[in-house]
């Protein structure tokens, strides 16, 4: 009952982070310094709990883990923010769905493993169902709606998590959900500081400025990734990691559903239908995997 709570939780709060990721964005707000102060503030609150904890039990293995959960998440989620700025909610959230097609091919092309019918019917679906959600951009679906920044960026951030996840798992293996969420917030904040320090350092200044006039945004957007980040770790302790990031999937229809609700994105039922078949394409994902 737990697991189905935390996939629920996972489901609903990483939309609604987009939402606030997008509006923080929309008002001036650096992505690079929106990330930063995300991770910041979670590992702050996380520090009470970090005291308990015996750091110096763990194998080098589990920090080694630890330093790519935290550099793949904080780059990872410095170029969702970057999408979310520059495009819509309802199309990239969607498009968050080709992480099935990836782990596809990575098994294909490492494992050596060839899809079955399920799986070969999965990726169909998924190349059908966004057809249907990209087909509502102006450059239509074609390899032109590819060299959008903001599509490119998303497929960027979607690949970079996918690994994480894998590592995330693993340093699940060696602590706890717990312990896998201090890490993920401490290491975040740490690299996302450097890539925001090292792109951004003359900014710095009117950035924090900027947070003033928008606290209860980042209050929001810190509680929803901190959910968010907290019932993803939960769920990777209790389930494979595929079935989890399938399960997830079905945020896509809260996407498009916040997209129109938030900023007014146009197409709507088109997108709907479109996420549907996406996200039936990664169940039948999960049924070859099975």
């Amino acid at each position: 009952m737990l697991t189905v709570l935390a996939v629920v939780f996972r489901i609903l709060a990483n939309p609604l982070a987009n939402v606030f990721q997008k509006q923080l964005a929309n008002n001036r707000a650096d992505p690079l310094f929106i990330n930063f102060v995300t991770y910041l503030f979670l590992g702050l609150l996380s520090g009470i709990y970090a005291i308990t904890i015996n750091w110096l039990s763990f194998p080098k293995e589990f920090w080694f883990f630890s330093i790519g959960v935290g550099f793949l998440g904080a780059l990872g989620n410095g170029f969702l923010i970057k999408a979310l700025q520059q495009g819509d909610l309802s199309i990239l959230g969607p498009v968050n769905a080709y992480k099935s097609v990836v782990s596809l091919v990575v098994a294909f092309f490492l494992l050596g493993e060839v899809p079955g019918i399920w799986g070969g019917l999965g990726i169909v679906l998924i190349v059908v169902g966004s057809y249907v959600v990209l087909n509502t951009a102006k450059e239509r679906f074609s390899w032109v709606v590819f060299t959008r920044k903001d599509i490119q960026y998303r497929l960027l951030a979607m690949f970079l998590a996918a690994i994480e996840a894998v590592l995330i798992k693993k340093v699940i293996n060696y602590s706890s959900p717990e312990v896998s969420f201090i890490i993920w917030c401490w290491f975040g904040a740490l690299f996302s500081f450097g890539i925001v320090y090292y792109q951004k350092s003359a900014q710095l200044i009117g950035q924090i400025r900027l947070t003033g006039g928008h606290i209860n945004t980042y209050a929001m957007l810190i509680f929803c990734i901190g959910l968010m980040q907290f019932t993803t770790n939960y769920t990777f302790d209790h389930m494979p990691v595929g079935y989890a990031l399938a399960l997830f999937q079905l945020s896509a229809l809260l996407s498009v559903l916040l997209g129109h609700r938030f900023f007014k994105e146009t197409d709507i039922l088109k997108k709907l239908v479109g996420a549907c078949i996406m996200v039936a394409g990664s169940a039948l994902i999960i049924l070859f995997n099975n």
